[in-house]
């Protein structure tokens, strides 16, 4: 498992940073990590774009959940089949962000091995043919930051952009929604707007300069995707006691 792992994501993924390293990079291990990062990024983008944009539907959609469960708190069998309903006409798939997750994770967790083992002698028989180094390459970012220490000044830009993110990914629902109608599980995800950042920068002070490079880009890339998805989604238009849209109730009429 752990040979096909290697043939089919790390050594691929390796390469390409090495050919970033010698071609697009200006033989700067840092910014060779930016491109590859973002260029993934990309790649992935609809995968990205469809989970956040499935989060923002489902946010948008708490409102008339609570209502259904209000209204059938004594039947949950009816609760369950409108909750589903509302999903349905609103083409939500529960499990779609767990779908979504199972194949990003190989991935992400390849380019953190890569970004954590670096280039080494014994990683550089991984090369493919065509790309020659002419050496292990160097482990600097910009001539100043070394990348294979840890460096507090790029943890706490991690932890600052995490930070704008949450800002960022709750920024519509707080202005339509009262503190006294959030849930349990909402009020969790507000606090945790300022927990994230703190420990982003815990995990971070302890790994190498290069990994925090890595996830600044991502999380960079990730506040300019949730714009893209806040400015796309519109929340649904309902207003019922079992969530059913205003305008299929206008047609019905």
């Amino acid at each position: 498992m752990k040979e096909f792992f290697t043939l089919i994501l790390y050594q691929p993924l390796f390469n390409a940073l090495a050919w970033l390293y010698q071609h697009a990079s200006f033989m700067d291990l840092g910014v060779a990590i930016i491109l590859m990062t973002t260029l993934v990024r990309v790649v992935l983008f609809p995968l990205f774009h469809k989970t956040a944009k499935h989060q923002r539907v489902t946010q948008d959609l708490q409102p008339e959940i609570k209502k259904i469960q209000k209204k059938h708190k004594d039947d949950k069998e009816a609760q369950a089949k409108h909750i589903m309903e509302l999903y349905n006409r609103h083409k939500v798939n529960p499990l779609t962000p767990i779908f979504v997750l199972l194949i990003q994770l190989p991935i992400i967790f390849s380019l953190y091995k890569i970004f954590i083992n670096g280039f080494t002698e014994e990683s550089m028989v991984l090369l493919y043919p065509f790309i020659d180094l002419s050496g292990v390459p160097g482990h600097t970012f910009l001539g100043l930051v070394d990348l294979t220490s840890p460096n507090l000044v790029i943890a706490g830009f991690a932890a600052a952009f995490q930070y704008i993110q949450g800002k960022i990914s709750l920024s519509k629902k707080g202005k339509n929604t009262n503190k006294e109608e959030l849930s349990q599980a909402e009020k969790l995800g507000k606090r945790m707007i300022f927990i994230m950042p703190g420990i982003t920068l815990a995990i971070l002070y302890n790994l190498p300069a290069a990994v925090g490079l890595y996830w600044t880009t991502t999380t960079l890339f990730s506040i300019f995707q949730q714009f893209v998805v806040n400015r796309s989604t519109s929340g649904p238009k309902v207003d019922n006691d079992d969530g059913k849209d205003v305008r299929e109730n206008k047609e019905d009429n």
